[in-house]
């Protein structure tokens, strides 16, 4: 069965505030966007040109089954797109420990899925976003393991809770 991961529901309005939060609230409900209340938010997105940006939600939203099953693919919280870019992402809130592997697990599950479901050829820009708010600053993945991943998904991708749109 195709699932349409751009024409759905779980889109919200687009927005072109100059600073935004991704959040998850963590209880079995979908991501959202959040221009108000920082504490929220698991993930800054920083607009300066306030482009136009629409948030759609995948996890607890758009639902995938594993083939020939009732089990639920496992997928990232969300995805960003604009104009010729489309940025993955997966929010965590996690300590140490491991964050990044399951992040990257399932950024790589979702990329694979809209693959299966889009053409992805008229995004130029796609980019795999995960994201901690325990661990804001720049998480280093190293240049190997990104050109893998690159290589695998045909998307570049980066560990920051910072989002920034150019």
């Amino acid at each position: 069965m195709r699932v349409n991961f751009f024409d759905t529901e779980c889109r919200e309005p687009s927005r072109s505030d100059e600073l935004f939060g991704i959040c998850d609230d963590e209880n079995g409900t979908k991501a959202y966007t959040n221009a108000t209340d920082s504490a929220r938010w698991n993930a800054k997105v920083i607009n300066c040109n306030q482009v136009a940006i629409s948030f759609t939600a995948i996890d607890y939203c758009v639902i995938v089954f594993k083939d020939g099953t009732k089990d639920k693919e496992s997928t990232c919280d969300g995805l960003l797109s604009f104009s010729d870019t489309l940025f993955l992402v997966e929010l965590k809130k996690q300590g140490t420990g491991g964050w990044l592997p399951d992040a990257k697990k399932q950024l790589e599950n979702t990329v694979k899925l809209l693959r299966a479901n889009h053409n992805l050829e008229g995004f130029r820009y796609k980019k795999a976003c995960a994201c901690n708010k325990r661990h804001p600053g720049f998480t280093v993945i190293d240049a190997a393991e990104k050109k893998a991943f690159f290589q695998r998904t045909g998307f570049r991708i980066d560990a920051q809770a910072e989002i920034v749109i150019k």
